[in-house]
């Protein structure tokens, strides 16, 4: 048997980064990870300002230099392109990169065993160990050998989208919120240093019909491109639409643009579903947290996720550290309402506009009246990326309240 003060469910962005606030607090953490680094993930190359600013808050900023930096996000669609920098943020930085998630994951995770975190890879959580009520552990198994359990005060669930653990203690989603779908994968191009990441609000088969969903193109500065495309379930086709025959269509589209070859990626397709805007519950237990994607902790505007796992495993983390440090377990009832606060009603908006884009017809005219106005967009691309200005109430600061209060009158968003 293994003791320690918090056992973390799973060693990716939440998990990793939720091990390395706990370490730097001076607490003893083990994390067990069913794969071993590096492994591939669907999504997340993309690494927003928020995502940047965490991770610089982690030590890596040094280590970050070692990959793509890019400079804002090109948005096309009907046959228009523009060139949208991040806007300039009294907090976030205005820049971003393109890191793979084997790099990334690999790099965040050895960052939590330097700051004195236990990393035990390619351990499976078979099952929690409950205790008169109270989370106390997990059932695991190792590489080889038979299961061993690991005893800790408290348990902090990060074991993903699926979330088998989370599942265990009762989590669920709520059915009648949105979600995501998503898929990519690489391929070799010259263009693969441009200074954009790219947005596509059109996705065409090879016939040039329109279909649903959006596409994304991350230079990665290796030599290739991430190329995905991702799908919202308040789409009218969702549950018939083949995300393979999406992503095949959309590199086809791309292909003499971003001068690839269509039919030969660099390797096979990853995809996955995606729960979004705080779905999953409930998020806090007598003794357990539930962090980044296991509490659905995905932002419904654009399908970014990573960067709210590390900020979600930051909260936990010093919601255990003072919990541990007064002895007070009632303390971890603060994080819901701390991810309430945080991101309540942006959530809530970003929800309700999930339904609104599921209309093709009005999706059409929206993304029309977009690309013909760079103020607009500029305002939208603030809004989506949630990089509004805490400091001053500007266009987009105004137009995102205007809504919030409109969501007021729609409960069940």
């Amino acid at each position: 048997m293994i003791s320690t003060d918090v056992l973390v469910i799973g060693g990716g962005p939440a998990g990793a980064s939720a091990a390395y606030w706990l370490a730097k607090f001076g607490h003893d953490v083990t994390i067990v990870e069913r794969k071993s680094f590096p492994r591939e993930k669907t999504c997340g190359d993309g690494l927003t300002p928020r995502a940047v600013h965490q991770l610089n808050e982690m030590g890596l900023a040094e280590q970050l230099t070692k990959f793509h930096r890019y400079n804002g996000l090109r948005a096309t669609g009907m046959g228009r392109e523009l060139e949208l920098q991040w806007p300039a943020h009294p907090v976030f930085p205005q820049y971003g990169y393109v890191v793979r998630r084997r790099d990334l994951d690999t790099m965040v995770a050895r960052n939590a065993e330097a700051a004195g975190a236990t990393l035990l890879e390619g351990h499976d959580a078979l099952q929690p160990i409950v205790d008169r009520g109270f989370v106390r552990g997990a059932v695991v198994q190792p590489p080889e050998g038979p299961p061993i359990e690991i005893r800790a005060r408290y348990v902090v669930v990060a074991d993903g989208a699926n979330s088998r653990f989370g599942r265990a203690l009762g989590t669920f989603r709520t059915r009648e919120w949105p979600y995501g779908t998503a898929i990519r994968t690489y391929w070799e191009t010259p263009r693969h240093a441009e200074p954009w990441i790219e947005s596509a609000l059109d996705v065409k088969d090879r016939n040039g019909n329109p279909m649903p969903g959006y596409g994304w193109i991350f230079p990665v500065g290796d030599g290739t491109v991430n190329i995905g495309v991702g799908l919202l379930s308040t789409f009218r086709e969702f549950k018939t639409v083949n995300t393979t025959t999406l992503l095949d269509g959309y590199a086809h589209q791309v292909a003499d643009r971003w001068e690839i070859n269509p039919d030969r990626p660099e390797c096979k397709a990853t995809s996955g579903r995606i729960p979004m805007g705080g779905s999953v519950g409930p998020k806090a237990g007598p003794s357990y947290l539930v962090i980044g994607d296991a509490a659905g902790s995905v932002n419904p505007f654009n399908g970014e996720g990573i960067d709210y796992a590390y900020e979600t495993a930051h909260m936990a983390a010093r919601v255990l550290h003072e919990a541990i440090d007064s002895g007070d377990p009632t303390l971890l009832q603060r994080y819901p309402t701390m991810l309430d606060d945080e991101y309540g009603e942006y959530f809530k908006v970003a929800r309700l506009f999930a339904r609104v884009i599921g209309r093709p017809a009005l999706m059409r005219e929206l993304t029309r009246a977009g690309m013909h106005s760079r103020t607009l967009m500029e305002w939208v691309l603030r809004i989506m990326a949630n990089l509004l200005r805490p400091d001053e109430l500007g266009p987009a600061e105004a137009a995102y309240k205007a809504a919030a209060k409109l969501v007021k009158l729609a409960p069940n968003a």
